[in-house]
């Protein structure tokens, strides 16, 4: 779509016209200066007044209302203007801290009548609650016995929702290291100048590895605004197979007297997630405590169409001046030959 800034500037149009219909022509005998041997200088210059006067009316009339028109149309500043582009408004930079040691292989989340892996469940659910986030910049973060950033914060939720589908267990070691995992959230969203930042923090156990301890890192999260919400993930009681058969034995794995302390620290709250039906309930409530950013930013891009008849009058211009220019070089190549 084009659009106009200055189309008052094209109601000039006829001025040139209305110059030459109204105005009367300067018609003065009187000379302007008195200077000596000027009959001389008249006589020089008298040849070539002739060939530029006669090269002038030659001009092509239609060529200079064209130039006109064309420098009009550049005043007039047309402008381009693209269809609209929505941009994401995040309303929050959100991680995903993810537990990928090696007891979330343990089969005690409840779907339907089966029994499936921890982290089959916290895939599946986490999958669902990443493509809901759109309006966001999410980032995911893995940990064992080490932390490591999967995938940077970005809009991109579906590369987000990639890397966790493709985590394996053990690449990160055995172990739990919860306090680095909330020491990199804090890190990488430190640098982010967003100030809604919150870090959604799922593990199966405790603390056993790393070098910081996960509430020294909740009070550094706290001091740097950042909002934690933790998941407890696993069933109340897990089977194991003996040698006299398949027994119920309680989970006491996960400790969930710290992982309530590092929530309240930052301002949010843990969650116990039992089957999957409750991990997916804990995300649905997520979305309510922090919803998705709804309303996007409109781009339309512009860009300026002046240059266009302004070129354009200026090509017709040179045109014009070298075939002025040129009915004077033959005459002057005559003048040289009978010399």
């Amino acid at each position: 779509m084009i659009e106009w800034v200055w189309p008052w500037m094209l109601a000039l149009a006829p001025l040139p016209w209305l110059v030459r219909r109204l105005v009367p022509p300067a018609n003065s005998q009187e000379p302007a200066l008195r200077a000596p041997f000027f009959d001389e200088w008249q006589q020089l210059g008298a040849d070539r007044e002739t060939r530029v006067s006669a090269g002038a009316r030659r001009l092509p009339a239609a060529a200079l209302w064209l130039i006109w028109l064309l420098l009009l149309l550049a005043a007039a500043r047309p402008t381009w203007i693209g269809e609209a582009i929505e941009l994401p408004n995040s309303g929050r930079d959100l991680m995903l801290a993810v537990d990928i040691s090696g007891s979330m292989q343990i089969e005690d989340m409840q779907q339907g009548q089966a029994l499936v892996p921890r982290i089959t469940a916290v895939k599946q659910v986490g999958a669902d609650f990443i493509t809901r986030r759109s309006g966001d910049r999410l980032g995911l973060i893995l940990f064992g016995s080490n932390a490591y950033v999967q995938s940077p914060l970005s809009f991109d939720t579906s590369t987000v929702e990639r890397f966790l589908m493709e985590a394996q267990i053990g690449f990160a070691g055995q172990d739990t290291a919860i306090g680095d995992a909330i020491g990199l959230a804090v890190k990488r969203l430190r640098k982010q100048p967003q100030q809604n930042h919150v870090l959604i923090l799922l593990t199966d156990g405790a603390n056993t590895a790393g070098s910081v301890d996960p509430l020294k890192a909740a009070d550094l999260a706290a001091a740097e605004g950042l909002r934690i919400y933790t998941i407890g993930v696993g069933a109340e009681s897990i089977r194991v197979r003996g040698l006299l058969g398949t027994r119920q034995v309680s989970n006491n794995e996960l400790d969930e007297v710290t992982l309530t302390a590092i929530a309240e620290k930052t301002g949010g709250r843990y969650f116990r997630a039992r089957d999957i039906a409750g991990l997916e309930a804990i995300y649905q409530l997520l979305d309510e405590l922090e919803p998705a950013s709804q309303d996007a930013e409109v781009f339309r891009p512009v860009r300026e169409l002046y240059a266009w008849p302004l070129a354009g009058a200026l090509l017709i211009s040179v045109l014009l001046a070298l075939a002025a220019s040129g009915l004077a070089i033959p005459g002057r190549a005559r003048e040289a030959r009978h010399a």
